[in-house]
């Protein structure tokens, strides 16, 4: 109905009755309701998702004109809406709590309703008056939120890797191959069960860490495959019911050309639907990463330990004060800061684990949990390799004499005279330095062991710190 445009409410309408919405409001009765129903957490929904969904009524909005299931100037219309949505208007009209109605019919349904009414303003109507562009009948045809929100999910996922995770690898690894490159040359002590080992590179150490963000990354790209399959045109339980016979694969090639995304609609429309197993896929990989990366930082703390009683080999760049009560203290903190956020990433992932197996018959209703604990997980991830590489890992200088010292005074050198006098001897010369103080040196020519000729060749350093070629 049309109402005044001075008044500060507008009266909708929906099966369970009338209710007041701000006249400026562009999300509608639906929306309301789910906002007094969850008061939850605050949390509103990720831009990256929005953009998701958007997309999805995009391509539906221009599949549907094109086959003649709605009107061509209201499927423009939506397509306009959506347009300025993606382009960051209207982004405060998406309200509804993360956790929210199962499956997320009521975020589902903010985002149709705030399209139908920019709808009608582009068209000359009011908001509200969806006789005229009306979000379920419009720019909702075809579609249910059973087979929209696990899409939304999908493409919200492969849109945060593109965006931010995949990037931010490529930085990182950049960045930890040119320190790599900077410390070639500096021996340090190894260390197994935080006890002396034979020497390594420092160069090494950082390269290392490269190759395994690299196996990540690959990792991630071969799970995140399973995205590019839709469920897209299953409607409510994966029939197709209601939907033109065309639409299926004509909006998989919209939404391609959208995404630059190989998207396609999956060869079984109700096991896509059904099916959370590609979310757990991606998650599942991303938490493989945040353990590494946990790991990585605490290697780069313990390595910066001191500055006087503590390791220190290397220096992390100071970004803050680290102490409201001791002056001149400097904590690594964007090696703490991103631990904090994989242990975050990992319990996403135990979440989204039990919500995947939460399903029943023909709907998984845990998705608005796993929609954004995904998404949220790639986001932070990526955020925070972005940090750590320009604030931390770019940064590092090395202590090399400190490094040295380590090397040469660690009695594990001794495992290096094992092919030249034995297991049993070479522990015996460990023991006795470790008692008396002496240097292994000194100790193996003394029992005239080696010469010293000998002994210069066995344990010189850079030799015994450099890789060996694979034979592969």
């Amino acid at each position: 109905m049309t109402q005044q445009l001075d008044l500060p409410f507008r009266i909708e309408r929906d099966s369970m009755g009338e209710r007041q919405i701000p006249s400026s409001a562009y999300y509608g009765i639906q929306t309301l309701r789910a906002m007094e129903n969850f008061p939850i957490s605050g949390i509103k929904p990720l831009p990256t998702y929005i953009d998701a969904i958007v997309l999805i009524k995009k391509a539906t909005a221009i599949a549907n004109g094109e086959l003649s299931c709605i009107p061509q100037d209201i499927s423009q219309a939506i397509v306009q809406a959506a347009s300025e949505v993606l382009a960051g208007k209207l982004r405060d009209s998406f309200v509804v709590d993360i956790y929210q109605a199962g499956a997320g019919t009521s975020h589902h349904m903010n985002v149709n309703e705030v399209l139908a009414n920019r709808a009608l303003e582009i068209l000359g109507n009011e908001k509200g008056n969806y006789e005229r562009v009306s979000p379920n009948d419009h720019v909702n045809y075809g579609q249910s939120t059973n087979d929209v929100i696990p899409t939304a999910i999908r493409i919200g996922g492969l849109l945060a890797l593109e965006r931010t995770l995949y990037p931010a690898l490529v930085e990182a690894i950049t960045a930890l191959n040119n320190k790599a490159e900077e410390f070639k040359d500096i021996v340090k002590s190894g260390r197994t069960h935080l006890q002396d080992a034979v020497p390594v590179r420092l160069g090494e150490n950082f390269r290392a860490w490269s190759y395994i963000l690299k196996e990540h990354q690959n990792r991630i790209k071969i799970a995140a495959a399973d995205l590019t399959c839709l469920g897209l045109g299953g409607s409510a339980v994966g029939t197709g019911l209601n939907t033109h016979p065309q639409y299926c694969d004509r909006v998989a090639q919209i939404l391609s050309q959208l995404t630059n995304q190989p998207l396609q609609p999956a060869s079984h429309l109700m096991a896509a639907m059904q099916s959370m197993a590609p979310f757990v896929n991606v998650s599942g990989s991303l938490r493989n990463l945040a353990q590494d990366c946990v790991k990585i930082s605490h290697d780069l703390r313990l390595m910066d330990s001191g500055p006087k009683t503590g390791l220190k080999e290397i220096q992390l760049p100071p970004v803050q004060p680290g102490s409201s009560i001791m002056p001149g203290k400097y904590n690594p903190v964007m090696a703490e800061m991103t631990a904090m956020v994989c242990f975050q990433v990992m319990g996403y992932d135990s979440a989204i684990a039990l919500a995947a197996q939460a399903g029943q018959l023909e709907l998984n209703v845990m998705m608005p949990l796993i929609a954004y604990n995904l998404i949220h997980s790639i986001e932070i991830l990526g955020n925070t390799l972005f940090a750590l590489t320009e604030r931390c890992i770019k940064g590092i200088s090395a202590n090399r004499d400190r490094c040295l010292g380590y090397a040469e005074g660690s009695l594990a050198l001794v495992t290096a005279l094992n092919p030249h006098i034995g297991y049993l001897n070479a522990a015996a010369v460990a023991k006795e330095s470790l008692e008396t103080g002496k240097s292994l040196r000194q100790i193996v020519i003394e029992k005239q062991l080696m010469s010293a000729e000998e002994l210069a060749l066995v344990l010189d350093l850079e030799q015994m710190s450099a890789i060996r070629p694979s034979s592969s």
